[in-house]
This record gives C-alpha cells, sequence and structure tokens, in this order.
C-alpha cells in the first residue's frame, strides 16, 4: 500500500499575468542615435526582455512562483531523503506558467510504502522510518500528518503483536527445556521420601 505525502498545489492570490509588449520597438535607420541603438540591443537580449516588458504585477507574482519553487522542491527533497528504501520513485510535482514563459512547481508528492511486514519487529522500524519521512518538512502539510498517524498505529500493533510473541516464547521456553514452570505446584519436602518405622523383636 503507498501512501502520498505532498504539498498542496495553491498559492494564494497567485493568478495568471500576461506578459504586456511593446509594440512600438525602435528600428534601424541611418541617423538612428546612440540612446535608440542601446535600447534596440536590450530587446534583443533575452536576459533583459523578462524585465523590460514584465509589469510590477507580473513580477510580483514572478517571485512568489520562484519562491513557492523552491519551498515545494525542499519540501520533497526532505520526504525522499528520510524515507530511505520505502520511497517509491521520485517526487512528482504540479507546475504553474509563469509571466516569464517558465513552469515552476507550486506543489508535489512523493509515494511511499506504509504497508506493515511479516515480521513486526521489521514493521515498527519501517512505521519509524515511514514517521520520520512523513514529517521531515519544516512544514509538513495535512496529508503529511495523517501519513504519520497512520504509522504510528501500525507501529502500535506490531509493538502488542511482539510483545504477545515474546510472552508465549517465554511461557514456552521452560517447558522445551524439561524445566517447572512459575505455576506448577511445589513439591512438598515432607513429601515422597517414605515413612520409616522402628520394628524391635
Amino acid at each position: 500500500m503507498g501512501i502520498t505525502l505532498f504539498m498542496q498545489p495553491y498559492i494564494n492570490g497567485f493568478r495568471q499575468t500576461h506578459v504586456t509588449s511593446d509594440t512600438s520597438v525602435a528600428k534601424k535607420t541611418s541617423d538612428d542615435s546612440k540612446q535608440t541603438q542601446q535600447e534596440t540591443k536590450q530587446v534583443q537580449n533575452p536576459a533583459t526582455t523578462d524585465r523590460l516588458t514584465l509589469s510590477k504585477e507580473a513580477l510580483q507574482l514572478l517571485q512568489k512562483l520562484q519562491a513557492r519553487d523552491r519551498e515545494v522542491r525542499t519540501h520533497e527533497h526532505a520526504h525522499m531523503a528520510a524515507g530511505g528504501p520505502y520511497v517509491r520513485g521520485g517526487p512528482s510535482y504540479t507546475y504553474k506558467t509563469g509571466p516569464d514563459g517558465k513552469r515552476y512547481a507550486v506543489g508535489g508528492e512523493v509515494q511511499i510504502d506504509t504497508s506493515p511486514e511479516k515480521d513486526p519487529e521489521a514493521t515498527i522500524r519501517k512505521m519509524e522510518t515511514v514517521k520520520r519521512a512523513a514529517l521531515a518538512p519544516a512544514k509538513p502539510s495535512g496529508q503529511d500528518r495523517m501519513v504519520a498517524a497512520r504509522a504510528s498505529m501500525e507501529e502500535q500493533k506490531a509493538r502488542m503483536e511482539l510483545m504477545e510473541q515474546k510472552r508465549e516464547e517465554a511461557a514456552s521456553a521452560p517447558q522445551k527445556d524439561g524445566e517447572p514452570t512459575d505455576n506448577s505446584p511445589k513439591e512438598d519436602p515432607a513429601k515422597g521420601k517414605g515413612t520409616f518405622v522402628d520394628i524391635t523383636g
């Protein structure tokens, strides 16, 4: 059984903002001034085009998307690093296209195996790892906390099963060795040794 650890793909106040374009690009003529040539060079440079064409609102949105992208990737990588061998594959992301035309991660998920093992001790170790993985990010999501709670329940069940196994082993071990158990009736020292009668003729 696989459980998903994820961040909700939601950004408060985020909305798509279209890039505004300046249609009045200066054309080169024989009498172009130095300033016009410099502006034309900037428009042709992709590194400056985004800054020149994005509105103030679009720039604010872009900064939020970039921050969210870093947060989401850090969150999912924390799950993966703590989940160890129980993580199934890599993280998958939900993307939003920014005003610069690039895609930014706004949500993500990691699949982790939470099925109990055949041996209770192995199940306990596994569930401890699952809990660490679920709560590894700095800000675990609601789903992450649910996964941790389920793992705690499975761990508790495994501990009870392990205790029962140990009780059964303790009860059966003396019988195998041919030794009486603590509950066996104790023999009276005066019994079983015979009765001696002094007979004189």
